[in-house]
C-alpha cells in the first residue's frame, strides 16, 4: 500500500483512523464481506455517485447500507481475491483520506474473473465511518461480472438528464 505522507492517522488513544478503518475493510471484503457494516457508525452515509440506473446513490444508516449489501452479495456472489494498487492520499482533515484501489474477484456462479478501479473519500470518527463516498468503474465491474449488456440496457431505458 502506498501512501501520499507518512504517519498513521490512529490517534494515541488507540481510536482506528481512516487508514485503519480502510485496512479493516480490505480485510473483510476479502474474508466474504461479513463484518463490514461493523465499520460504519449508526448513522453513516454512503454514497455512489456514478451508481448506475436502477441503484441508490446514496444509503443513510449502517442497517439500510447492510440491508442493501447483502441482497447485492445474493443477487451477484463475488469473491474478492484482492485487493491492489492500494494509494491513499490524506486530507486537510485528518479523519478523511482519499483511497484508489483496485478490487478483483471472480462470480462464483460463473466463474468469470475481473477487476474494477475504485476512488472513495473515508471519513472516519471515533473509529468509525461517518461517510464513505465511493466513485465505482460501473463498466468494468459489469464487464467482469457478464453483466455488461443489462447495463447498457438500463442506461438506454434512464431517462436524460
Amino acid at each position: 500500500m502506498s501512501e501520499n505522507t507518512p504517519g498513521n492517522t490512529a490517534g494515541t488513544t488507540g481510536v482506528p483512523g481512516p487508514v485503519e478503518v480502510f485496512e479493516a475493510a480490505q480485510k473483510r471484503w476479502l474474508e466474504g464481506g461479513a463484518g463490514f457494516g461493523e465499520l460504519l457508525a449508526e448513522d453513516a452515509v454512503v454514497e455512489t455517485p456514478f451508481a448506475p440506473p436502477g441503484r441508490p446513490r446514496r444509503v443513510e444508516g449502517r442497517r439500510e447500507f447492510t440491508d442493501l449489501a447483502e441482497r447485492g452479495r445474493a443477487a451477484l456472489p463475488v469473491r474478492f481475491e484482492e485487493v491492489r494498487d492500494v494509494m491513499i492520499h490524506r486530507t486537510d482533515d485528518p479523519g478523511t483520506i482519499v483511497v484508489e484501489y483496485e478490487l478483483a474477484g471472480t462470480v462464483t456462479t460463473t466463474g468469470l474473473r475481473g477487476a474494477a478501479s475504485f476512488v472513495a473519500v473515508l471519513t472516519v470518527r471515533d473509529g468509525k465511518v461517518v461517510r464513505w463516498r465511493e466513485y465505482q468503474n460501473t463498466a468494468a465491474i459489469a464487464a467482469a461480472t457478464g453483466t455488461l449488456p443489462a447495463l447498457l440496457a438500463a442506461y438506454g431505458d434512464a431517462p436524460a438528464g
